[in-house]
């Protein structure tokens, strides 16, 4: 009898380790997963991660803790650093270490924004605020301590789980008759279900292609765009006003284009990706 793989998720209380609970309960029973969060696995820790990793035999990690305030990560840049860079350091040290392959959870911000064509895998990240500075030196750490890895970088993640721009925009157009939102940031929508399948199809298939790819949804948007398409498949009616970025300002700046190219991950898993207006309709269904 064949022996199940074994997947340890870590992060796994945020919404793509939620949603990845949520996908995996009707997979095949070849594989066995294992959910942890920050109380279960504490990623900053090298000493604890090494000892989780030891005393279960893993076949794949999939990392999706991360600190993901953006805002808050220019006051906190010593915690975001910590998880982000530190974090995904000790975890390809011990995947390296008992030969598991890590799957990553990068993002688009690790991009300045300045092209105005999609970004490639070999587009030199430079990233704008801490946020996308920590995330960029976790992936640094992850090459320059395994080869067994995969990086996915994706980007405007959202799902019917935890904290995003979806959820928000739902409570904020049930309470309020105006909204404001940027129009001068442009990127890609993506579902967490749609890029939890492309992980689950990383393992179930066995895929050895290593290295760093980008995953979202197809379609380019803008925060307007995407706040409009929520407010009208869900039919919310709110007076919805577009305004520039400087007209809206954060502690963290933003890249005002961050589209990713997918064209590597399609031809290597042989994918067909939804666009995101179809990928935004289906997780609204939840939400009734």
């Amino acid at each position: 009898m064949q022996r199940k793989k074994r997947v340890l998720v870590t992060g796994s209380s945020g919404q793509l380790g939620t949603t990845l609970q949520k996908l995996v309960q009707p997979i095949d029973e070849s594989i066995e997963f294992e959910f942890a969060n920050s109380k279960d696995l504490d990623i900053t820790n090298l000493e604890a991660v090494t000892e989780f990793l030891n005393k279960d035999s893993f076949d794949y990690c999939v990392n999706c803790a991360a600190y993901t305030q953006v805002d808050k990560a220019e006051e906190d840049s010593e915690r975001a650093l910590l998880i982000n860079q530190q974090g995904a350091q000790n975890l390809a040290k011990a995947c390296h270490a008992y030969n598991i392959v890590l799957i990553h959870i990068s993002t688009d911000f690790v991009f300045d924004g300045t092209k105005n064509t999609p970004y490639l895998e070999t587009d030199r990240p430079r990233p704008m605020g801490i946020y996308g500075h920590s995330k960029f030196k976790g992936e640094q750490e992850v090459v320059r301590n395994m080869e067994r890895y995969f990086i996915i970088r994706t980007s405007w993640l959202y799902s019917a789980y935890g904290h995003n721009f979806f959820k928000s925009m739902l409570k904020y157009g049930m309470e309020r008759d105006q909204l404001s939102v940027v129009f001068d940031q442009v990127g890609t929508p993506t579902s967490a279900h749609d890029l939890s399948e492309v992980i689950l199809k990383i393992i179930s298939e066995e895929i050895d292609a290593y290295g760093i790819y980008h995953f979202s949804n197809e379609g380019v948007a803008s925060w307007y765009d995407f706040a409009a398409a929520i407010f009208e498949i869900n039919h919310i009616e709110v007076d919805l006003r577009p305004i520039r970025s400087k007209d809206y300002p954060t502690p963290a700046e933003r890249p005002s284009y961050s589209v990713l190219d997918k064209s590597k991950i399609k031809h290597v898993l042989h994918l067909r990706i939804r666009h995101w207006r179809r990928s935004l309709a289906e997780v609204s269904k939840f939400m009734e």
